[in-house]
């Protein structure tokens, strides 16, 4: 920040770290302006085609005009469902005179950071390191090469202005200030992303993960849930972690702590207590009040926890917010193709015809008293229609407090007529709330989150042995392979309006292989783990640096930005690296393969420092480096009845094991010559070296505490 303020003093830069909505189109015959971007297909860029600012997409031909031009470039960043991304949009971008100043001055390029996180990546680095924090939206400045020289998040349209002339005019007068600024800050982006190779050796210790969680207990609300934060993120695949650890060590604190996550985020505002799913986050430390926006990518990886989560507690409501989240999911976000859409907003209009946040979601006493009758007393006084669940204006968030045990037993009803009156409360409003004018749906199909949901599927599958949940996940995975997968073996990034496009990031590739080999794990179709492995062997050629050993965020195919990132931190999203280096440990079990088990060794140990440090930020790595503190288990099971007995075997939490299976004979090199006519066989192997096999799974699932 001292640096930016001595090149630039005048400027004072508003950041706030919001997440964003969109607008709806207004009808065509209204626009008085139309830019470049009524070429483009994201939801997000389309939302600003219309505004009186020329903007660009990002693309060679924009790029070069900046450069025959000399003029600034200015990146602004942000996606679909961000309320302050379109808050600035009405009040800078849709203003005729901000438009001219930055007309004049600038070219314009809007990135839709979903699609091109790449780009996002890097200008966010820039900012984080010129003001200390980032968020969306993000704007940057840079020069005609592409090199930022300042930037922020969310500006009044005042400081907007006010910035745009100094920078215009610092750039025309005195060109070389900037120019070494640029150096200055491309240096510290570049810096920003060094990885220091681990030369030690590759030695992973049950201490290292118990020392991991130790710190990690100090971030950790154990009454509320979730991090001690005024405000609460789900982090589904921390909880995944945390879960395994408090099972694997019969550790009651952190078992407790998860189920208390689970339960507060099941009861509060954060869930939708009516249409099912969650919101993006909660605006308070009680995960009451919700910033109302609902992304694939959260609940997707929630079903998966809750999946899980079930399998040890057997506790009810786990399986009812699966159920209930995977039939939004199909009511709101899945396409005829079997793709599944990114995102719906939080904004939507209310009675006034104006947008409000949350107003899709929210009710007022006076409607519930109408649609419910004589039940209002009963239902207000189980969803906390009362000062807990107030938001603002007259409106209220439904939040419960009281398991449906206790609820019946101090309102002398009983549980089953509990649940009937449940049942049609939820039926009543879902059927109220469907008159309302919806939130506007990002409809474009992400490949990396599509893998995630694909995975979510097959978890609530595996746990609850509902078949439909298995034929999402199928009908997912033919869409992925049928339009997102080239000839050459890589795979697109986006799809949208039957348009595949984009090359895709190595968090897609991640994600996606992820998805295959879980699809495998459920349905012995080889075709999964065979699509899976050749996936990864892509992303081996194409996205690895053999001076980290890790994997960059791009392929050697797409044009260069700045810098080439490394994604290795997990954070709403587990980072490409992370779930590629657990790929290749599976694949290298299930094909034999050396090199994958070596590379994923490898990957493991040059994050370890980070991770003993920073447990927060490395959870999936945590969870990859608890395969190799104990004793890794594969499961191979061959016969006729193979599919029966893995989901026999589904049943169990079993965080150690491999599972690999055949109906027939296989080529794998951990099924070949396993198959024996009219017997299911199953073996219990390590390091492929095998006991003898039973038929029973409890007695093999028994062979593993020997």
């Amino acid at each position: 920040m001292k640096i930016l303020l001595r090149t630039l003093p005048l400027i004072c830069i508003l950041i706030v770290l919001f997440n964003c909505t969109q607008k709806p189109n207004k009808s065509q015959i209204e626009y008085k302006y139309t830019n470049d971007l009524v070429k483009e297909t994201s939801p997000y860029l389309l939302q600003h085609a219309h505004n009186p600012v020329n903007w660009k997409a990002w693309n060679n031909k924009t790029l070069e005009q900046a450069k025959k031009e000399n003029k600034l470039i200015l990146i602004s960043v942000g996606y679909s469902s961000c309320h302050w991304c379109h808050v600035m949009e009405e009040e800078s971008f849709e203003n005729e005179d901000v438009a001219k100043l930055m007309n004049d001055n600038f070219v314009s390029i809007k990135v839709d950071r979903e699609e091109r996180p790449d780009i996002d990546q890097v200008y966010m680095s820039a900012v984080e390191l010129m003001t200390g924090s980032g968020g969306w939206p993000l704007n940057c400045i840079a020069l005609p090469d592409g090199r930022p020289v300042f930037g922020g998040t969310y500006f009044t349209k005042k400081e907007w202005m006010q910035a745009l002339n100094q920078l215009a005019g610092l750039y025309k007068d005195e060109p070389e200030k900037i120019i070494a600024y640029a150096d200055r800050l491309e240096e510290g982006i570049k810096n920003s992303d060094l990885i220091t190779v681990n030369k030690e050796d590759a030695i992973f210790k049950k201490e290292d993960v118990v020392k991991a969680v130790t710190n990690w207990t100090t971030f950790l609300d154990f009454k509320e849930g979730g991090e001690k934060s005024d405000t609460k993120f789900p982090k589904p695949n921390n909880l995944s972690f945390l879960l395994r650890k408090a099972v694997e060590e019969d550790d009651l604190k952190i078992k407790q702590y998860v189920e208390t996550t689970l339960t507060k985020m099941a009861y509060g505002g954060i869930y939708d207590q009516i249409g099912g799913g969650f919101s993006r986050y909660s605006t308070d430390k009680s995960w009451h009040i919700p910033h109302f926006e609902k992304m694939l990518y959260d609940n997707a990886q929630l079903v998966s926890v809750y999946s899980d989560a079930y399998l040890v507690s057997k506790n009810e409501l786990y399986k009812e917010v699966v159920e209930e989240t995977l039939a939004f999911i199909e009511r709101k976000m899945l396409d005829k193709s079997g793709a599944f859409y990114s995102a719906l907003d939080a904004d939507s209009k209310n009675e006034k015809e104006e947008l409000e946040e949350g107003a899709f979601y929210v009710w007022t006493k006076e409607e519930l008293k109408t649609h419910l009758g004589k039940d209002y007393n009963l239902f207000k006084d189980y969803y906390n229609v009362n000062n807990k669940g107030f938001w603002e204006k007259k409106n209220f968030v439904l939040i419960k407090d009281k398991t449906d045990t206790n609820f019946a037993k101090e309102n002398n009803i009983s549980q089953s007529d509990l649940l009937a009156k449940i049942k049609d409360w939820k039926t009543t409003l879902l059927k109220v709330r469907s008159k309302r004018e919806r939130p506007g749906l990002d409809k474009k199909a992400l490949t990396s989150w599509n893998g995630l949901m694909l995975k979510g599927y097959v978890d609530a599958y595996r746990v609850f042995n509902n078949k439909h949940y298995l034929d999402i996940a199928i009908k997912n995975g033919e869409f992925i392979l049928k339009s997102q997968l080239k000839k050459d073996g890589s795979l697109y990034r986006s799809y949208i309006n039957k348009t595949s496009s984009i090359n895709a990031y190595s968090e897609d590739y991640a994600m996606v292989i992820d998805g295959f080999i879980s699809l495998y794990q459920v349905t012995l179709d080889e075709k999964w783990l065979k699509t899976a492995n050749k996936l990864m062997h892509y992303t081996v050629a194409h996205f690895y640096d053999n001076t980290s050993g890790l994997f960059f965020f791009t392929s050697n195919d797409d044009a260069s930005l700045i810098t080439r990132k490394t994604d290795v931190l997990d954070r709403s999203i587990p980072s490409s690296n992370s779930v590629l280096a657990k790929n290749m440990f599976k694949l290298s079990h299930y094909f034999d393969n050396s090199h994958f088990k070596e590379k994923a060794k490898q990957m493991l140990n040059t994050i370890k420092p980070s991770i003993i440090q920073a447990p927060t930020g490395y959870s999936n790595w945590l969870d990859l480096m608890s395969n190799y503190t104990g004793t890794y288990y594969e499961f191979a099971i061959s016969g006729k009845n193979a599919l029966n007995q893995i989901k026999t075997l589904n049943q169990y939490y079993l965080t150690n094991v491999l599972i690999a299976g055949a109906s027939k004979e296989s080529d794998l090199p951990l099924m070949k010559a396993r198959f024996v006519e009219d017997l299911t066989l199953i073996y219990v192997c390590v390091d492929s070296a095998c006991k003898l096999p039973v038929t029973d799974v409890h007695k093999a699932v028994g062979q593993l505490k020997k």
